[in-house]
């Protein structure tokens, strides 16, 4: 497998090195729009770099293209490769709107190639594991859901391109809360009905939100709740479900969000109460993990988890929460 990634920045940088070492992987090119920055992780990876992206997405020598650039030219990138025969993983947002997200989809599926958006909180051993024993029953049926994901924003934020409405579809929900969103979906299923709220009472990006509530709620009743922050002063990351039998709680993501931990628990009334914690330390291997899942599906020929329609339908989801959060109504998905 012989890859191009588009994009220099944070993403490339936690992607490169898992695919420099992942057997039968050749690392070719990696490009960006300022050729310097591409140069910088090229050199460390020991692989071309280049400047722009039409050219990389043509080449006959590139079959695999990660897109980590910002969100508002996925869709061109993604389409383009497609076209042109590459299977293709991109970062989310999958795309800035919900009609380019269905383009991208639907060149695809015409091509018969692999498109997977990045989800790699999926992948985080804790997650893994509260889904495994989620599927066999464990905690019984669901009841509610709840996720608190925040981080200490940095002076300048205003001045990113993570702040420009321009660029982006959305705040901190899109760039941050948009993967609380895909684990309720990967666990609950779809949701009927969403409604929020939004605020940026710090840092100056209106129209976008430093700050962003959300509610969702599935067919069966099923409500899951998502506060996504960027005045979370400490960072701060928490999943958890309760079921009619018990839940699962998931504390920190590693880095700055502390050691991962899964806390389990039973539903007793009468015995004091009691936790099974495991903790997880050592290396972010999300990365690792999401990139064995793609290169698997590739192989298999089969759908990738969190495939491009995971990622078109986080995307409405968080487009209905801003429908909600601006015209003071729930929205029916």
């Amino acid at each position: 497998m012989r890859i191009a990634i588009i994009g220099a920045g944070l993403q490339a940088r936690r992607r490169a090195p898992v695919i420099k070492d992942w057997p039968g992987a050749e690392l070719v090119i990696i490009t960006a729009k300022n050729r310097q920055e591409a140069e910088s992780l090229a050199n460390k990876m020991g692989c071309e770099a280049g400047e722009g992206w039409e050219n990389v997405v043509t080449r006959p020598d590139i079959d695999t293209v990660l897109i980590c650039t910002p969100p508002d030219i996925h869709a061109a990138i993604g389409i383009a490769a497609l076209q042109s025969g590459k299977h293709v993983l991109c970062e989310k947002p999958l795309t800035k709107t919900i009609a380019e997200a269905e383009q991208l989809i639907a060149t695809a599926q015409s091509t018969g190639l692999t498109l997977k958006c990045g989800f790699n909180h999926r992948h985080h051993p804790a997650i893994w594991k509260a889904k495994e024993l989620f599927d066999q029953g464990r905690f019984g049926e669901p009841i509610f859901g709840r996720c608190v994901y925040g981080i200490c924003g940095r002076p300048g934020y205003e001045k990113e391109w993570r702040a420009d409405p321009r660029i982006v579809s959305g705040g901190q929900v899109m760039e941050q809360g948009i993967h609380a969103v895909d684990l309720f979906r990967w666990f609950l299923g779809d949701f009927q009905n969403v409604t929020g709220f939004t605020s940026a009472k710090y840092f100056d990006i209106q129209p976008l939100e430093d700050n962003g509530f959300a509610l969702l709620r599935t067919h069966t009743g099923v409500i899951a709740s998502i506060h996504s922050s960027l005045t979370q002063w400490k960072n701060l990351f928490t999943f958890e479900i309760f079921g009619s039998d018990g839940y699962f709680r998931v504390e920190g993501l590693g880095g700055g969000y502390g050691n991962e931990k899964l806390f389990i628990a039973k539903r007793d009334f009468n015995a004091p109460f009691t936790e099974e914690a495991i903790e997880y330390r050592g290396d972010d291997r999300s990365w690792l993990e999401e990139w064995r899942e793609f290169v698997a599906a590739i192989q298999e020929k089969r759908e990738p988890l969190g495939n491009g329609v995971d990622g078109l339908e986080t995307l409405k989801i968080v487009h209905a929460m801003y429908q909600a959060a601006h015209n003071g109504q729930t929205v029916t998905m």
